[in-house]
């Protein structure tokens, strides 16, 4: 995060196994005090083996589309089988990134340029926003990528991201 705005994200996180419970304790407390069905993004604050609670969402949420890069089951597809009541679990494919690609302008209708060069970083893939209007610090989508481990998930995501710039479509 910058500036209390999500600019990337990966998974797995490395965390020490005291983190990693209060983490899931924290989690498990609030989405149980929320009730309902479906998929929760419960954001948390981890420095060594504290664990801060930041906020929650109630349903898929742009901090988890790196799901769609490295995980059996994106976040969507988790989201709808929790509220089917259907089975539910993690299953990493391959360490996986996210970087978002901002608007950078103000501007409506926008096009987007450096599309053909993100996808050319390897194990890159972009989903980009449909948004009718762009904003500097809106974010118009995002990169994803995988990677031999997070390190190298991260920065294949920024570089990707790098390439992909919004312009005036008029």
């Amino acid at each position: 995060m910058v500036g209390g705005d999500y600019v990337e994200s990966w998974q797995p996180q490395a965390m020490r196994p005291a983190a990693l419970e209060k983490a899931r304790d924290v989690a498990a407390r609030v989405t149980t005090v929320l009730g309902g069905r479906g998929l929760f993004g419960v954001e948390l604050f981890v420095r060594g083996d504290d664990v801060w609670f930041s906020e929650v969402s109630p349903r898929p949420h742009d901090t988890g589309l790196v799901t769609l890069a490295m995980q059996r089951f994106s976040e969507f597809e988790l989201h709808a089988r929790a509220i089917l009541g259907l089975p539910v679990g993690y299953r990493a494919a391959a360490p996986g990134a996210s970087a978002v690609i901002y608007g950078g302008l103000d501007e409506t209708g926008i096009a987007f340029e450096g599309v053909a060069q993100a996808l050319a970083v390897p194990g890159a893939d972009l989903r980009l926003f449909d948004k009718p209007e762009s904003f500097v610090k809106r974010r118009m989508g995002v990169a994803l990528a995988t990677g031999a481990d997070t390190d190298e998930a991260r920065e294949r995501a920024k570089l990707a991201a790098s390439k992909v710039r919004p312009v005036s479509a008029k």
